[in-house]
């Protein structure tokens, strides 16, 4: 049930993360607020494809 999804950073768009989640339960895009090493700083990352 679980599937590995890629988060992304929602202001440079680079791949930063790697999490899983459960697609029955939470059937939204993910978001959540991590550190980027590419902007220095805490930001959104979102779900991609």
């Amino acid at each position: 049930m679980r599937d590995i999804i890629i988060l992304a950073c929602t202001d440079c768009k680079r791949r930063n993360y790697n999490t899983t989640k459960n697609k029955k339960k939470t059937t939204e895009r993910l978001e959540l607020k991590k550190f980027c090493p590419h902007c220095r700083t805490h930001t959104a990352h979102r779900e991609t494809k």
